[in-house]
């Protein structure tokens, strides 16, 4: 990572099935358009409540830093 320079993009992911797929979600999205993808964050967790009060989906915040080419 030595002298190299970083952007960072704020993303929400969201799946049914958990956290995990939630970030993957986000970062597969993203890697389709941003090149350079290095690192990720997770700044926040939240979920979306559906029928009865049960776990519809979960929501994950990342910021996701990938170089700058030069």
């Amino acid at each position: 990572m030595a002298n190299h320079v970083y952007a960072i993009s704020e993303l929400v992911g969201s799946s049914p099935e958990g956290v995990e797929a939630a970030v993957q979600n986000a970062l597969t999205s993203a890697s389709s358009s941003v090149r350079n993808l290095d690192w990720f964050e997770v700044t926040e967790i939240r979920g979306h409540l559906g029928e009865g009060g049960q776990v519809a989906d979960w929501q994950v915040g990342i910021k996701l830093g990938f170089r700058v080419e030069k």
